[in-house]
């Protein structure tokens, strides 16, 4: 575990980073937000385009891998629900609860890191991760939300959430890199260095750009924080590990590229919705920051255990 713990500290590093310069007022609000909108629409969408262009569709879908991922990942969801729920908390605020407790951040810290510490063949298996998370569940909490505050589903919000998909420019990046792929294009050597160059941007400045956005979450709520990142950083993990190695049988390398995937801490898109619907947000801000802080010690030793896998 030391020599795994040693290898993702100069990830964390850079979140701390990152953190600092948020915390000092030296990197404001207003150069995280650029900063973050930089790597989201260019350097992330340049990398995902670039790997996905080399892959063919059938290396990109695995049903088994998909599935396990899809009943790992609901049955954590449903859990918090149900939790929030006995709580009495309403449908809108289960809805963000359970998006902390089963949707890590695959994007931003996953596929850069665990393309250096698992491989660059585990980008495609993040892939699949993060499209799960993007199409099931990021559409999961709008319909959730919006069913309990109007009571009901209106056919237009169906079209928002369509709009929303087909606007991200991680799943438009995927998806270009996939017909490239299956036109059988070879990109000019110019194209390729353009992107590996701007794709190169995507690992620092999204894990900089993690810990300057972590310097304005606060902290309260703790109790709620705590459950959340249990569910998480442990509870995910072991329910995914459960899925991809007991019901369906993943082959071991799929599989640990999975299981490290859901140990990932809570996604900051989250904090963006609760934001914009006034769903609880200081609760997702504290398990954002709470569970990034902890994860420090949780993911290496998650990966740690999945590398062992025979």
């Amino acid at each position: 575990m030391l020599a795994v713990f040693l290898e993702t500290l100069p990830f964390f590093a850079l979140i701390a980073l990152g953190y600092g310069a948020g915390r000092t007022g030296f990197f404001p609000p207003e150069a995280t937000a650029y900063l973050t909108k930089f790597v989201f629409y260019f350097a992330l969408s340049a990398m995902l385009f670039r790997f996905s262009a080399t892959l063919s569709l059938g290396e990109l879908w695995d049903r088994d891998f998909v599935c396990a991922y899809l009943l790992g990942t609901g049955a954590v969801y449903l859990l918090a629900t149900l939790v929030a729920l006995l709580r009495r908390r309403s449908m809108a605020e289960a809805a963000v609860e359970a998006q902390c407790a089963a949707i890590g951040n695959t994007g931003f810290l996953g596929i850069p890191m665990l393309a250096l510490l698992l491989g660059e063949a585990s980008i495609g298996y993040n892939m699949m991760v993060l499209a799960v998370d993007l199409v099931v569940f990021s559409s999961l909490i709008v319909i959730l939300v919006t069913i309990s505050r109007e009571g009901r589903l209106r056919p237009r919000v169906l079209g928002t959430v369509a709009l929303g998909l087909v606007k991200n420019p991680m799943i438009v990046a995927i998806v270009a890199g996939l017909a490239v792929s299956a036109l059988g294009w070879t990109l000019p050597a110019p194209a390729m260095d353009f992107l590996v160059l701007l794709g190169n941007a995507a690992t620092p400045g999204a894990l900089f750009a993690i810990g300057a956005s972590l310097a304005t979450k606060s902290a309260e709520r703790l109790a709620v924080a705590g459950w959340l990142t249990t569910a998480k950083l442990l509870l995910h993990p072991a329910a995914v590990a459960l899925s991809a190695l007991w019901f369906f049988e993943v082959a071991p390398y799929p599989a640990a590229v999975m299981i490290a995937a859901a140990a990932l801490p809570v996604a900051g898109n989250i904090y963006i919705l609760a934001q914009h619907y006034g769903v609880a947000p200081q609760r997702v801000s504290a398990a954002i920051l709470l569970s990034t802080a902890l994860s420090i010690l949780t993911l290496p030793a998650i990966i740690a255990g999945v590398l062992a896998l025979p």
